[in-house]
């Protein structure tokens, strides 16, 4: 891929990625972020031009958006669908649902080494809040609650979380950033919300795990209305570029 580029995507993420998850990760980024608008059309011969490679990463790419139901494939490439605010909810109902059967589990295991690993995290969340660092931020706050999933091991719960992850990761990364320059003192409650969330699983307190939850899911509109402002924002630097 062209490095000249300017990507949405933290490329410092990708270091292990192929080119197909490259540019999946970049366009989905772009659709989601509204630059590549709903009802645009992609070209497999464009996108490789644009992204300076082969078609066949192209093709991976789009074929991986179609399954995650961002695109449509067509003949002559492929229809942009994009995300209603109903689907990003839905996401996050999806979050909700999982965390919630995960922290039952939780109660019976021991989860001392649990809550060492989370309050590490943690303590990286609150340095890159400290330097300002949102795509720091939102790769240690996805972190946090994959941590918190694997730690059961059940299979299929985990395979449900991979499967929502990309555009998972891919709204907390545009919400963070939107919040870090128009609400930044609001990152000291996030931190707060993860902190309940260590004291609940350390403590084994249903009734704590139940206020975690709701509390950092009552957060949701409030992402879900960063995500729109992150939007409206970028589309206002493209206007000016």
């Amino acid at each position: 891929m062209n490095e000249t580029k300017e990507f949405l995507y933290p490329t410092k993420w990708l270091s292990k990625a192929s080119t197909g998850e490259r540019v999946t990760c970049e366009l989905r980024m772009q659709i989601i972020s509204g630059l590549i608008e709903s009802g645009t059309i992609l070209s497999e011969n464009k996108l490789a031009e644009e992204y300076n490679v082969s078609r066949s990463p192209i093709r991976e790419a789009l074929k991986m958006l179609a399954s995650e139901n961002m695109i449509r494939l067509e003949r002559m490439g492929a229809v942009v669908i994009g995300l209603t605010r109903k689907e990003i909810e839905e996401i996050y109902d999806v979050r909700i649902l999982i965390e919630t059967f995960v922290f039952e589990r939780l109660v019976k295991i021991d989860t001392n080494g649990l809550v060492r690993e989370l309050s590490k995290i943690l303590e990286m969340m609150k340095i890159a809040i400290k330097y300002k660092d949102a795509d720091e931020f939102s790769f240690q706050d996805v972190l946090f609650h994959e941590t918190i999933i694997r730690s059961i091991g059940h299979s299929y719960i985990l395979l449900i979380w991979n499967n929502a992850k990309p555009v998972m990761e891919s709204l907390i990364l545009l919400s963070m950033r939107a919040r870090l320059e128009e609400k930044y003192d609001d990152f000291e409650r996030i931190v707060e919300n993860h902190q309940l969330y260590i004291d609940a699983i350390n403590t084994k307190n249903r009734d704590l795990m139940i206020k975690s939850l709701h509390q950092n899911f009552d957060d949701v509109q409030g992402k879900v209305e960063d995500f729109w402002m992150s939007q409206q924002m970028l589309s206002r630097e493209q206007k000016v570029d």
